[in-house]
């Protein structure tokens, strides 16, 4: 019964000591729990500082939205009773010019390490800004996963994308599914950096990617 005591003493804190390092190694290296748990987002188009919205129709508007909006529009369209002796505006005083939106490139994920799928688009108002849009986005999820743009076609190898290739670092992958935007900063020349690819920094492994065409 000592013999049995004494071992147990020794084999119960070096099994925690085991568990502990197993559970660190799976949740705090690997991020294993990202696996499992999806991190869905729903951003809404993007607005320019100019004022202008994207055209772009989100996923995510519902039947509600699209109908008032089509209130509005039929009462834009409701004939005005003109006043013939009230005087007309100026002809002289012509409205500042919209700002339109338009695209500039824009490219299908496909995967890589991972199955990807949705479309990356750039958008820009015709000024300096310009925003990266993805559209029934999604991938599988994984710890610390960032948005580049890259100098590498989709399907190159993986360390032209993130060790020795060029890229842009947009930020944080703000979700493995959903819509979402990332501003562009305005030297990246998209001619250039005219790849997009979900990153993982932590094992240099890239997710899914498009050509931006």
């Amino acid at each position: 019964m000592n013999w049995i005591r004494n071992n147990l003493k020794v084999a119960v804190p070096g099994a925690v000591v085991g568990l502990a390092v197993v559970a660190y190694l799976a949740f705090g290296v690997f991020g294993i729990h990202t696996k499992f748990i999806d991190d869905e987002v729903s951003e809404d188009v993007p607005v320019f500082d100019s004022g202008a919205a994207s055209a772009i129709v989100s996923d995510e508007v519902d039947q509600a939205t699209t109908d008032e909006m089509n209130e509005v529009m039929e009462a834009e369209q409701t004939p005005v009773e003109v006043v013939a002796d009230e005087p007309m505006p100026d002809m002289d005083d012509e409205p500042e010019a919209t700002p339109t939106i338009t695209t500039v490139v824009e490219g299908q994920f496909v995967a890589r390490s991972h199955p990807g799928s949705g479309t990356a688009t750039v958008i820009t108002d015709g000024t300096t800004q310009r925003f990266l849009r993805f559209e029934d986005f999604e991938t599988d999820n994984g710890p610390d996963l960032f948005v580049y743009l890259t100098t590498a076609s989709a399907d190159a190898p993986a360390d032209d994308f993130g060790v020795d290739g060029e890229f842009v670092n947009l930020g944080r992958l703000k979700g493995n599914v959903g819509p979402q935007n990332y501003e562009i900063p305005v030297d990246v020349d998209l001619a250039a950096f005219d790849t997009v690819v979900v990153w993982c920094d932590r094992f240099s492994v890239a997710f899914t990617a498009a050509d931006l065409v």
